[in-house]
């Protein structure tokens, strides 16, 4: 073991593939290269971490920083802003931007926008389309693609596959594993007169539960006829966990802070703020959710992270976009639910870390081990802080947690062995660079 390091970290308690207890770890050029009692070692900086749990960098695989082309609301520097002040430290960023991210050329856009400008590491969905459908092979492996994202659903933005060909034409074309807006598009257009002029309450009634588990079960069919692996985005209804855990040979899920922390009942006192898609729904539907949760079914936690301006979302309803912002809260949100007791610490770093580098190949990330990344998520599990809109480093400037007391906080953010984010400052300038995967590693 050597005994100089570029950083060590002392005395925290660590939560990785040995459970949790108090080791210290060495780190140098970026990488973990010591774990355990390094009391006799030296290093240029050391961080006391007394008193603090030390879990893997804390990877968020949905935002949306709306750049390029809606700048107003997000963009990539202050999106990732927020990011490193909640603990994050790598984020998968969605292709519906202005333009698309649809092409070679859009993805190494948004690339060389991100580099050592964005303050966490950073990868980007590729949108999949009927027109770049059989080139979807090659776009999942360029250089700082997270893979291909196709909406069966529309939402935000102007992608959208809704059809079983539609979707078969890309699934077949994939090798790495692709990601869904699952939604019946078929269904929310026979369902638009379920909206009720300004009562953002009907916003489930319309995008109802039926429109989510039809899509999700003709998405499985799909992908066992073209022998693709997927992945279904922010889970939203009890059904669709019940039928996904027969299917996890071929899907793997997310579920969402807010789908795991607000409920139907939220749209009297929040409106428009909490008006997302899939929706918000009633408390039978988040206690489904959890049981995904609990029962492993679900594989990772995503803010879908999805910011407008306060004055788009006063817009009377159904005028009012939807989305809300989420990566800045994703860490002290789930943090509470921990001391709760509604998930374990090593749950919590499983769908944070953990399942995003297993389910989307991540390459020396997600993991607290020799070898790695040295990125840290640092928190005090004791603290008590309220969440406040003046905390918040995204654009928008706005939380639908706004004043919501929680117990445990990340305190630091740390990223290839650079000290990011401490105590509510950025202690760094940008220095995000490109994701590695697994299946496509650049040649030698």
């Amino acid at each position: 073991m050597p005994t100089a390091f570029d950083l060590i970290l002392t005395g925290g308690t660590v939560v990785n593939h040995d459970g949790q207890g108090t080791r210290d770890i060495g780190v140098t050029d970026g990488r973990i290269v010591a774990i355990g009692d390094l009391s006799r070692a030296s290093a240029g900086e050391t961080i006391d971490c007394s008193g603090l749990h030390i879990l893997p960098g804390v990877i968020d695989s949905q935002v949306h920083f709306r750049e390029p082309g809606l700048e107003h609301k997000e963009d990539l520097e202050t999106g990732s802003r927020a990011a490193v002040l909640g603990g994050v430290t790598a984020v998968f960023e969605m292709p519906n931007t202005k333009p698309l991210t649809t092409s070679a050329e859009a993805l190494a856009d948004k690339v060389s926008r991100g580099r050592h400008r964005m303050h966490c590491d950073f990868a980007f969905w590729v949108g999949g389309t009927r027109d770049n459908a059989n080139d979807v092979g090659e776009l999942e492996r360029l250089p700082g693609a997270a893979g291909i994202k196709v909406f069966m659903g529309s939402s935000t933005g102007d992608l959208l596959v809704e059809d079983d060909e539609g979707v078969h034409s890309i699934l077949k074309n994939t090798r790495r594993r692709a990601s869904f807006h699952s939604e019946d598009e078929f269904r929310l257009k026979e369902r638009l007169g379920e909206r009720i002029e300004g009562d953002p309450s009907s916003h489930p009634v319309w995008r109802d539960e039926t429109a989510a588990l039809q899509c999700t079960r003709r998405l499985v069919a799909i992908a066992r006829r073209a022998r693709a692996r997927i992945h279904v985005l922010h889970i939203s209804t009890a059904e669709e966990i019940d039928f996904l855990e027969a299917h996890k040979d071929v899907a793997t899920c997310e579920a969402t802070p807010h789908h795991l922390t607000l409920s139907a009942d939220d749209y009297a006192s929040l409106g428009t703020l909490v008006q997302m898609n899939p929706p918000i729904r009633g408390q039978r539907h988040r206690d489904g959710v959890w049981r995904g949760v609990t029962q492993g079914i679900v594989d990772v936690l995503g803010s879908d992270h999805a910011p407008h301006t306060l004055e788009e979302k006063a817009k009377p309803y159904p005028s009012s976009p939807s989305g809300m912002t989420g990566v800045q809260t994703l860490v002290p949100i789930m943090l509470d639910h921990v001391n709760s007791g509604r998930l374990t610490l090593e749950r919590f770093v499983d769908l944070s870390s953990h399942g995003p580098q297993r389910i989307f190949g991540m390459a020396r990330k997600g993991r607290i081990a020799a070898g790695y990344d040295a990125d840290f998520t640092v928190v005090d599990m004791k603290r008590r802080e309220t969440i406040l809109n003046e905390q918040a480093g995204s654009k928008a400037g706005w939380t639908p947690y706004h004043g919501r007391q929680v117990t445990g906080w990340p305190v630091g953010t740390i990223i290839r062995g650079k000290r990011v984010m401490w105590e509510a400052e950025i202690v760094t300038a940008g220095q995000g660079e490109p994701v590695l995967f697994s299946e496509a590693l650049p040649a030698a």
